[in-house]
C-alpha cells in the first residue's frame, strides 16, 4: 500500500472513530431524556444516532479490508469492498427508518402523553449543533479523501440534524400551544430516514453497476494523449475503479499508416507514462487506428463519407476511418447517441447509403456505443 493509501485510511478512520464517539454521546443522553419525557420523537433520535455510529464502524472495517495488499485472487486488490461498506450503511439508514415507522404508527394509534423540561430543550439543541458540526465535518473530509461512505454518513448527519431540530419545535409547540405532535413527527422524521437510505442505496448500485466516465476526467484523458505530435485522436477510453485510487483503463488512438511497429511502441509507453504521472491513471491497453496519409484522393473520400454519416440524426462521432485502397476495403466505426432510441435502424441506413454511394468497395462499419464524453 503507498503512503498516500495509508495516509487516506488513516484519516478515514480517525473521521469515523470521532462520529463513533460523538454519537454514542449523543445516542445515550438522548434515550434518557427521552424515557423521562416520554418523547418518542427523541427517542427515535436517539436510535438514529446509534445506526449512525454503526455506520462508522461498518465505515473502519470496510476500509481495513479495502486496504489489503492485491493477492493472486484478486489482483487488482480490494478497493471495491468500499463501495459494499456504503451499501450495508444505507441498508442500515432504511431499516432505522423503516422500524422508526412503524414505531411512530403505533404511538400515532396508542398515544402517550409527553412531559419536557428545560433540559431537555437544552440536550436536545446541543445535539442540533452537534449533528451539524459531525455531519459537515464528516461529509467534508469524505469528499477530500474520496469516501463514499464517509460522505454518506456526512450527509446522515446532517439530514439528522434536521431531524433533532424538528423535536425541539414539536416540543416547544407543545409547551406553548399543548399540541401533542410527537407521534407525528416521529412518522415524518422515518420517511426522512427512509427517504435518505434509498436515495445513498440508489447512488451505491450505480456505482457498483458502473457508471459513465466523468467528463472532465475523460476530456483530460483524451486532451492530454492526443496533445502526443503522433496522435491524430483519442477514442473508445473506458476506465474501471477499483477504490478510489486505483483506476485502470484503455484507448484507442489514431496513428499514421506509416509508423513502424517499433515507433508505435515507443509512442505508447510514453503515452502510458504521461498519463499516469500526470492524472494517475492506469492505461493497460492502447489500440491504434491507422490513418491513411499518402493518398490525398483517400482524405477527400473520408470528407465525403463524413458527409453521408452525419446527414443522419444522432450521430456524434465517426472514427477509425481507413481505406485500403488497393484490396477495396473501407472501415470505419460510428458512434450514436444513446437518446435515440432506434439508434441500430440509423445504424442501418448508414450502411446502406455507404454501400450505395461506393459500391466497388467492402464497406465494414462498427457501431461503438457512447462510452465517454
Amino acid at each position: 500500500m503507498s503512503v498516500k493509501a495509508k495516509s487516506r485510511d488513516q484519516i478515514i478512520i480517525r473521521t469515523s472513530i470521532i462520529g463513533i464517539a460523538a454519537n454514542i454521546f449523543l445516542a445515550g443522553f438522548k434515550a434518557f431524556v427521552g424515557i423521562l419525557s416520554n418523547s418518542i420523537a427523541i427517542v427515535l433520535d436517539a436510535v438514529n444516532n446509534l445506526s449512525d455510529a454503526l455506520s462508522s464502524v461498518i465505515t473502519i472495517v470496510g476500509t481495513k479490508l479495502a486496504g489489503r495488499a492485491p493477492d493472486k485472487k484478486h489482483p487488482l486488490g480490494y478497493g471495491r469492498i468500499e463501495y459494499l461498506s456504503a451499501a450495508i450503511i444505507s441498508v442500515i439508514v432504511l431499516y432505522a427508518g423503516v422500524t422508526s415507522f412503524t414505531e411512530s404508527v403505533r404511538k400515532i394509534i396508542h398515544p402517550e402523553t409527553p412531559d419536557y423540561s428545560a433540559i431537555t430543550l437544552v440536550i436536545v439543541a446541543a445535539g442540533v449543533l452537534v449533528k451539524i458540526l459531525l455531519g459537515r465535518y464528516v461529509k467534508a473530509t469524505g469528499e477530500k479523501v474520496e469516501s463514499d461512505s464517509l460522505v454518506a454518513s456526512g450527509s446522515d448527519a446532517l439530514n439528522d440534524s434536521i431531524i433533532s431540530a424538528s423535536t425541539l419545535v414539536a416540543a416547544l409547540l407543545y409547551i406553548k400551544a399543548g399540541w401533542s405532535l410527537e407521534a407525528w413527527l416521529g412518522a415524518v422524521i422515518s420517511i426522512v430516514i427512509i427517504k435518505s437510505g434509498l436515495e445513498m442505496l440508489r447512488d451505491t448500485i450505480s456505482q457498483i453497476l458502473g457508471e459513465r466516465i466523468d467528463k472532465d476526467i475523460s476530456v483530460a484523458v483524451k486532451q492530454l494523449v492526443s496533445s502526443f505530435p503522433e496522435v491524430n485522436g483519442a477514442y473508445d477510453l473506458f476506465l474501471h475503479t477499483y477504490g478510489p485510487e486505483k483506476t485502470i483503463g484503455s484507448v484507442h488512438i489514431e496513428i499514421p499508416d506509416t509508423m513502424t511497429a517499433y515507433e508505435i511502441d515507443t509512442l505508447e509507453r510514453r503515452i502510458q507514462r504521461e498519463v499516469f504521472a500526470k492524472l494517475g491513471i492506469i492505461l493497460a491497453g492502447i489500440s491504434i487506428y491507422s490513418v491513411n496519409s499518402l493518398d490525398p484522393e483517400i482524405t477527400r473520400i473520408k470528407d465525403h463519407v463524413n458527409e453521408l454519416v452525419f446527414a443522419h440524426p444522432g450521430v456524434l462521432q465517426t472514427h477509425g476511418f481507413y481505406v485500403n485502397a488497393e484490396d477495396k476495403i473501407m472501415n470505419m466505426d460510428i458512434v450514436i447517441d444513446f437518446a435515440q432510441k432506434n439508434g441500430t435502424e440509423i445504424f442501418g441506413r448508414i450502411v446502406n447509403d455507404l454501400k450505395e454511394a461506393y459500391p466497388d468497395y467492402d464497406v465494414q462499419v462498427t457501431l461503438d456505443a457512447d462510452v465517454s464524453d
